[in-house]
């Protein structure tokens, strides 16, 4: 329950608001899974749940974690403004992580919208590092206008390798962009994976994920195999407190990534 101190190493914009803190821990062992989310303390401020965006460089003093944090209250403004060399606390990590294991041999769709694209880079960087393990690997990344896109750079450089089938999407933009224009679920349809041996993670805003689920489906994949990562504001994430009640589940002990055929019924009520 209580947080160790923690240093900003590197403090990299990667969007309107957005930053990506490359954090030091302190610690050389922490076992963290792609999906999981730390709690993050602005000291006296407050503490938010934040799902980490990838792991930076280790060395024998101290493990690196990086988070990325879009300024939209108190306690994560607050967060995007440390630079190097400032403390903050950190509990973690907690939660369930997406199925890597369960991907092995399969075809891999990855459903990203907005800010959801950092909680699914850690999984991505799995399945690259391992490439041999996977069937065909796709993201399908939707996000506001050209100049919201997270990790450009990251985007470009995964083309490259020519292993992993990208398409970016867009609300809106002004002349010049000369990708696909509409919701990201339009891209489902044209996505190049086999349904009866092929995965879904999906992650975003809670509409995006409810149309997303549907494309899915129409394109022939079971509910048993897509993933989401469920966003619920944790409080101690612990399971003790009962802020992030999902129905019969916590999300900070039975998620943030859970099976869409165990939470089907939940997701459908759009005042949880």
């Amino acid at each position: 329950m209580l947080p160790r101190v923690a240093r900003v190493r590197r403090r990299r914009r990667d969007g309107p608001q957005v930053w990506t803190l490359d954090i030091e821990t302190g610690e050389t062992d922490t076992a963290t899974l792609p999906g999981q989310f730390n709690m993050l303390t602005a000291f006296g401020i407050g503490e938010v749940p934040i799902s980490l965006s990838g792991l930076g460089e280790s060395s024998a003093a101290s493990q690196r974690l990086l988070h990325t944090v879009r300024a939209v209250g108190p306690v994560s403004a607050a967060l995007a403004r440390l630079g190097p060399g400032d403390a903050l606390g950190l509990r973690g990590p907690f939660g369930v992580g997406w199925p890597m294991a369960a991907a092995a041999g399969r075809d891999v769709v990855i459903v990203a919208g907005g800010l959801g694209l950092a909680p699914l880079r850690p999984a991505l960087h799995h399945l690259l590092a391992d490439r041999g393990r996977y069937g065909n690997v796709t993201l399908l990344y939707g996000t506001r206008s050209p100049d919201d896109i997270l990790f450009r750079r990251e985007l470009e450089a995964w083309r490259r390798r020519l292993d992993i089938d990208i398409e970016v999407t867009v609300d809106h933009a002004r002349s010049g962009w000369h990708g696909h224009v509409g919701v990201v679920t339009t891209l489902v349809a044209h996505a190049s994976f086999d349904p009866q041996n092929a995965i879904a993670l999906v992650c975003g805003p809670e509409v995006m994920m409810r149309f997303t689920i549907n494309a899915l489906r129409d394109a022939g994949l079971t509910d048993d195999t897509i993933y989401l990562s469920v966003e619920r504001n944790m409080k101690c994430a612990v399971g003790l407190c009962g802020h992030c009640q999902y129905g019969p589940t916590l999300v900070c002990r039975d998620g943030p990534v859970m099976r869409y055929d165990r939470v089907r019924g939940l997701l459908a009520l759009k005042e949880i």
